[in-house]
Parts: C-alpha cells; structure tokens; sequence
C-alpha cells in the first residue's frame, strides 16, 4: 500500500505535527492539517514555505500539493479498490 509522505519537494525536510504556519490573518497552525486552509480565516494556500533553517528547513516556497509524496500512487489504490458497476436506469410508474 503507498503511503503518503509530507516532505519539501525542494530539500527533502520532513514537518513535525509540532511545526506551525502562519497565516496572513494571524493565525498558526499546522498547515498539513487542513491541506493549507487556514482554520481561522479560511483562506485556501496554493503554496507553501519550507520552514527556515532553524527548522531544517531551506524556507522555499513550493505548491503545497507537491509536498505530498505517493500521493497520486495511493489515489490510484484507492480508485481501483472502488469497483461499480453501471447498470441500467430503472424506471418506476
């Protein structure tokens, strides 16, 4: 089964669920949390910064769906667990 990594697609650094973003409203949080909402304001993020160096981070922004390792290998696994068969309407009166 593909398991789905969250990893810096520019340095390899792996978040801690302690790690925290920030929010132009203010708020923190854990961006992988919310798939990049803001649970405060809910503003949707596209991108996402690599935490700085104190994190061991390299502080690049990248498309926050590209920090999704395996992700389209476990999308897949999950499809092909899904099987329907498409049957004909019926019609009732």
């Amino acid at each position: 089964m593909a398991k789905v990594k969250i990893i810096c697609p520019k340095c390899d650094w792996e978040p801690r669920p302690s790690d925290l973003w920030s929010c132009s409203c203010g708020h923190a949080w854990h961006t992988f949390d919310t798939g990049g909402r803001c649970p405060s304001c809910n503003k949707q993020w596209d991108d996402t910064q690599c935490l700085g160096s104190s994190a061991g981070g390299c502080g690049k922004w990248s498309p926050h769906l590209e920090w999704y390792r395996n992700l389209d290998d476990w999308v897949k696994e999950e499809v092909e667990k899904v099987e329907v068969e498409i049957v004909e309407p019926v019609t009732v009166g």
